[in-house]
This record gives C-alpha cells, sequence and structure tokens, in this order.
C-alpha cells in the first residue's frame, strides 16, 4: 500500500471518532412533505425534465425541505457533474438535508466523490444529530470509493449495537463495494460478526446476511460453519437465515452439508428452501442429489423450480435418463419441461436413441400446450440439443402470440452462444452458422421489438465472428429507422450497440429518451390521500399501498393506467423463485411499451422487506407500464429501481403467483 493510500485510510479512520459542532437551535431543520405544495411540485418537475440549472437554486432556499426535494432530485439525475454544488449541503444544517445530498454523490458513482462524502462524515456525533447523514455517507463511499477506504470501512468495530444507523451505514457501504466487484476478507469477516450475532439491529443483520448472496469470489472459512449453522437453526427472521444458507454454502464443509440438509427437511419458509437448494450446489452433485430429488416433489411451485434449477447447473450425464424419466412423472408443467431441458442438457452423445426419444417427445409437447409460457418452456428445452434449430425456427419464428416468438429467438440465441458450438455441429458448423445468421438477419424484417433485440444480441457472439460474413448493414439500418420511440427503446439500443460492434466501432451510450410525459398532478394528490390499488387475480387479491411522497410520477402513471383499465388480463410473465413476479407489459413477454416513457424516481429508501413494488426498465428512465412485487430482500435493486408502493395484503396470494397468471382487474380507491 502507498503512503497517500494509507494516509487516507488514517484520515478516514479519524473521521470517523473525532467530534462536531451541532447546529443551531434558531436554524429550521425540520423536512415537511406536502405533495399539495406547488413548490413540492415545481422541483419534481425540474427532477423529471433534468432541468438542472432549475435545481441548483434551490440548494440556497431557506426551507430546508425544498433543500432536501431538490438535493434528492440528483439522485435520479445521476450526474457527477454535480458534485462540487451537492457538497455544500453536505454542510447543511438538516441531517436529512445532508443525507440526501450523500445519497445522490453516490448515485452519480464518481470517484470524485470519495474525498467529498469522507470530509463530511461528521466526527463524534454523541448526541445523534447527523446520524442520518452519516449513515448516507458510509454507504455512498460503498458506490464510488476506493478499495482503501473499503479496508478502513471495514475496520471500524468501535459502533455498537445500539448505533443503529451507523452499523447500517457500514453494512450498506461494504455491501455495495461487492456490488462493484471490491471485497476484502476484512469486510466478509465483519459482515459474518453483524449477521450472526443477534444483538444487532434486524435490519442490519439483513444488510450484513445478504452481502453473502451478492459478493463474488468471497472466501468464508470452514470454521465459522458451527456458527452459521446455529443462526441458520435459531434465527427467527427468514429473510436472515435465507441470507445465512448461502453463506454456510460457501464454507464447503462436511458440517454445513450436514446442516443445511437438515435444515431444508425442518425449514418452513419456502424462500430459506430455495436458498438451502441453492446452497446445495457448492457441495459434491452425489451429497446434494437426494435433497434435490425431494424437492422436486414439493408442493411449493418454487421450491421445485430451484430443484430443477440445481440439476440444470449441476446434472451428470450419467443421470441424464434419471432427469427423462422424472420428466414424465407427475408433477407440474414447469418442472416436468424443467427437467426434460436438463436431461436434453446432461445427456451423452453417444445416448443416440435416448435423444431421439427426447426431442420427439419435445416436439409433441409444445404441440399440445395450451399456454404460452408452456410452449416458451419447451423451446428452452428443445435448444439443449442444437440441431433443433431448425425445428424451432418454423414452429416459432411465426407464431401469433409474442411470447412463443420471442422464445424461439432466446432458444436460436442460446444455440448461437454455446461454447462448443463448433465441437458439437462438427463439419457442419460453418452452414449452421450461416442458416442462424440468416434467422437473425430475418427477424430485422420482422418489426417485432423483442425479436429484433434478441438477434441483435446474438449477432454480438464473438466466437462465430458474424462481423466476417454480414456484407451490408441495410436491414439493421432499416430496422433501426422502423422502430418508434421512446416506445421501443431497448430495442433502439440494442440494434446500435450491435450495428457499432459489426463495424468495429467503440460501442455507443445507451440513448435515454427525450422527457415526453409530464406528471398528472391531480393523480398524484388524489393518490396522497390515502388511495390503495388493489390488483385481482385468480388466486386472491393483493391490495398495495402507494408511495407518492416520494414517486409522484410514478404513481400518477400507475393510478392513470389503472383508471384506463390497461392492466385488466395482462400477465405475469416472469416469476423468479425467492426474487420476484413481475408483470404488466403490453405483449406478456417482457418487451414493448406504450408510446412513451417516464422518468425513474429514485431515492434512499431500500429493499429489504418482501412485497416492495417498483417499475421494471430497460435502462434509468425508460419506465412504463411494467412493475415487479418482491418475494424477499432485493438490495441489489436499491437505487436503481423505482419504488413506488408496498404490499398491505395479499403477500400470500404474491407468493402464489405463477407465470402466466392473470391481472383480472385492477382498482385504485
Amino acid at each position: 500500500m502507498n503512503w497517500k493510500a494509507a494516509l487516507s485510510i488514517i484520515i478516514f479512520g479519524l473521521l470517523l471518532s473525532w467530534g462536531c459542532i451541532p447546529p443551531s437551535d434558531e436554524v429550521p431543520t425540520d423536512i415537511t412533505i406536502n405533495i399539495e405544495d406547488p413548490v413540492f411540485q415545481k422541483i419534481h418537475d425540474f427532477q423529471d425534465r433534468q432541468l438542472k440549472d432549475s435545481l441548483y437554486p434551490f440548494f440556497h432556499h431557506e426551507n430546508p425541505t425544498y433543500r432536501y426535494l431538490a438535493a434528492l432530485a440528483f439522485g435520479s439525475i445521476r450526474d457527477a457533474a454535480a458534485n462540487d454544488s451537492l457538497a455544500l449541503l453536505l454542510s447543511d444544517p438538516a441531517d436529512e438535508v445532508r443525507a440526501a445530498a450523500a445519497f445522490a454523490i453516490g448515485q452519480a458513482g464518481a470517484p470524485s466523490g470519495e474525498e467529498l462524502l469522507i470530509g463530511a462524515f461528521t466526527r463524534e456525533d454523541t448526541t445523534g444529530i447527523y446520524w442520518q447523514a452519516n449513515r448516507a455517507i458510509l454507504e455512498a463511499i460503498g458506490k464510488c470509493g476506493s478499495e482503501d477506504n473499503l479496508l478502513a470501512l471495514s475496520t471500524i468495530t468501535t459502533y455498537q449495537p445500539e448505533d443503529t444507523l451507523l452499523l447500517e451505514g457500514q453494512a450498506l457501504g461494504i455491501y455495495r463495494y461487492a456490488l462493484r466487484g471490491l471485497a476484502l476478507p476484512e469486510g466478509t469477516a465483519r459482515m459474518l460478526a453483524v449477521a450472526t450475532d443477534n444483538r444487532y439491529p434486524g435490519n442490519c443483520r439483513v444488510i450484513a446476511a445478504n452481502y453473502f448472496l451478492r459478493a463474488q469470489d468471497i472466501r468464508i472459512d470452514s470454521s465459522e460453519a458451527p456458527g452459521l449453522a446455529e443462526a441458520l437453526r435459531t434465527d427467527e427472521d427468514p429473510r436472515i437465515r435465507m441470507a445465512l444458507a448461502i453463506a454456510l454454502g460457501k464454507t464447503r464443509s462436511g458440517a454445513a452439508f450436514s446442516a443445511l440438509a437438515e435444515a431444508l427437511g425442518q425449514e418452513q419458509d419456502y424462500r430459506v428452501q430455495c436458498n438451502i437448494i441453492r446452497a446445495l450446489g457448492n457441495f459434491s452433485y452425489e451429497k446434494a442429489k437426494p435433497a434435490a430429488l425431494r424437492a422436486l416433489r414439493s408442493n411449493n411451485i418454487h421450491v421445485a423450480n430451484r430443484a430443477v434449477q440445481f440439476f440444470l447447473e449441476n446434472g451428470q450425464p450419467q443421470d441424464a435418463t434419471l432427469y427423462w424419466q422424472l420428466s414424465k412423472d407427475t408433477l407440474s408443467w414447469q418442472v416436468q419441461l424443467g427437467m426434460y431441458q436438463a436431461a436434453n442438457r446432461h445427456l451423452p452423445a453417444y445416448y443416440v436413441d435416448y435423444r431421439d426419444a427426447i426431442n420427439a417427445e419435445l416436439r409433441q409437447r409444445f404441440r399440445s400446450a395450451n399456454s404460452p409460457y408452456e410452449k416458451a418452456a419447451a423451446m428452452r428445452a428443445l435448444s439443449e440439443f442444437g440441431w433443433n434449430y431448425r425445428h424451432i425456427y418454423r414452429e416459432g419464428f411465426r407464431a401469433e402470440t409474442a411470447a412463443i416468438r420471442s422464445a424461439t429467438m432466446e432458444a436460436l440465441a442460446a444455440i448461437s452462444s454455446r461454447t462448443d458450438f463448433r465441437a458439437f455441429f462438427g463439419e457442419g458448423y460453418r452452414q449452421v452458422r450461416r442458416e442462424l445468421l440468416g434467422m437473425f438477419l430475418e427477424a430485422m424484417q420482422t418489426g417485432d421489438p423483442a425479436m429484433i433485440a434478441i438477434a441483435a444480441e446474438a449477432l454480438r457472439n464473438e466466437n462465430l465472428n458474424f462481423q466476417t460474413y454480414v456484407q451490408s448493414y441495410g436491414l439493421l439500418d432499416t430496422a433501426l429507422a422502423r422502430l418508434e420511440l421512446p416506445k421501443e427503446i431497448e430495442t433502439y439500443n440494442e440494434l446500435r450497440k450491435t450495428l457499432a460492434f459489426l463495424k468495429g466501432e467503440p460501442e455507443p451510450e445507451a440513448t435515454t429518451p427525450e422527457f415526453n410525459h409530464p406528471i398528472d398532478w391531480s393523480l398524484a394528490v388524489r393518490a396522497a390521500k390515502g388511495q390503495r390499488a388493489t390488483l385481482k387475480t385468480p388466486r386472491g387479491n393483493i391490495v398495495l399501498e402507494l408511495f407518492p411522497d416520494t414517486a409522484p410520477g410514478t404513481v400518477a402513471n400507475f393510478a392513470g393506467l389503472i383508471r384506463q383499465g390497461f392492466y385488466t388480463d395482462k400477465v405475469f410473465h416472469r416469476v423468479a423463485p425467492n426474487f420476484v413476479v413481475q408483470g404488466g407489459g403490453l405483449r406478456g413477454d417482457g418487451y414493448g411499451s406504450l408510446d412513451y416513457t417516464i422518468r425513474s424516481e429514485l431515492t434512499p429508501l431500500n429493499f429489504l422487506e418482501e412485497g416492495y413494488v417498483g417499475m421494471a426498465h430497460s435502462g434509468n428512465h425508460t419506465e412504463c407500464t411494467q412493475f415487479f412485487i418482491t418475494h424477499s430482500p432485493a438490495l441489489h435493486l436499491d437505487g436503481n429501481f423505482t419504488i413506488f408502493a408496498r404490499v398491505r395484503e395479499g403477500m400470500d396470494i404474491v407468493h402464489q403467483i405463477q407465470v402466466g397468471d392473470r391481472i383480472e382487474e385492477m382498482a385504485i380507491q
């Protein structure tokens, strides 16, 4: 470590332990949110239009609420050029204003923010006047700081269990570093200590435990297994248990395996069960297989699907015929087709007769399936055997249902992305490559935004060297020109990346739609008067509490779509076990939109609990109709996805939702 890095750590450590002068009692510091306030609306309109120069004057406003709102606006704008101006608010008399400024600097993610944040950390704030700001600063350093300060952050041990906000800030900071691919043994040790000690506040422990879900290439010593196993067995909070199951798996010790296997048999929360099955993937296949086989027959579809994933990721050739046998058992169609996929993926090449039989059955399953999502699953299973590419093209390329066409292109793209493409197709690989290239180029002529986007990404496959064989860019240029903006912005950005790749040019920055949809304040104000949204599904109702104070534009858009009846008969097209259910799309495949977009409204709210509702997007400021609801904590989404509501009734229904389930109606009142 050089002397500058060492000095940085020393200064950071001192800043975390020295004193400060409290603000004068005469200076107003209270933040009062009133969505009917014309100035509140003006600031949000400026944020919506990304009018930075119009926001800066509010940094000097005598009302701390307006300073707070203006600072927070830059958390969505995410412009590092504002850091020096935001730094002035890091010494604001109001704690919440300081916290908002720190959040905005962290959101920009620029290294220039690190020094500003460290210099603003209040020293020995024993009365807690600036604890919210200190928490926000520690988290923001995790988004923009250097590895040297990760070490400093990780080795703070003076925070006591009652120092809730400081502990949260430390844990969030270490977690944010991990999301950037930066992790140190000292940080892992600190997170382990907090996660497994029930003297610490629950949210701090959840943050620390979730570090083990997301941090890559970390090592947990096998000596930690007994403590992790005890916490997994006894902790009352399933949010902590589900994360610690992953940590326990990463020790890869015999004691850890025994504890996980025992916990799987006793655990009642399906989300913890899902993570235990995931953790078993760290151990030998033969040891873990019996538990995964039992999980396939779980009454909970999420657990069964997680078991399918175990076999897809860890399956062995000698068991491929077993997977085929299980695919014909009395299981749900999702599990059956998942096991067909595992059989097709792992079956040895010389099992020709079995291969023919498996794929004949899959073709029949595709033809007989009533649900487009069942057909899509059959397509995925067929794609595991690359020679099915012509059949996949014939059956799905011109299907009437968008979800089937998209699944077709995804299957063809999966075949083209095989790492063993040349070895698999042997002497015929050049012909197959030409045919796949023709299919991807044909997709450009369909006008289907999903097919074009998927094909565009497939054309960037460096292993197949498509750029050598694309003699003209006319089809792609024409497809790009025909795309409708902003509603097809996702496809537009994918296609631009592909054109640059094929031409050997640098990858272009993603295009963000221009402002095109003003906030309907009448709808936002009505929502602020206590309105709730109710999703009616065949499985029961889900009631959402809306957050117009923090996401007025998103709530107004959502309320407007409900009043128009837009969500009636829309589907949940995506269900990721122990993560999210997602729906509300126009086509039912996750692609396409209406003819406008809304802005991201990013705030310091955390996805710390189940049931938070966020807006799906293909890049910030591209939201429109699609939303998701979380099954469990999803802290990696913080600061990137608008949180605009939370489930207040019917969370049990959310946990039952399966792919293809429809929204019968949505009402707001």
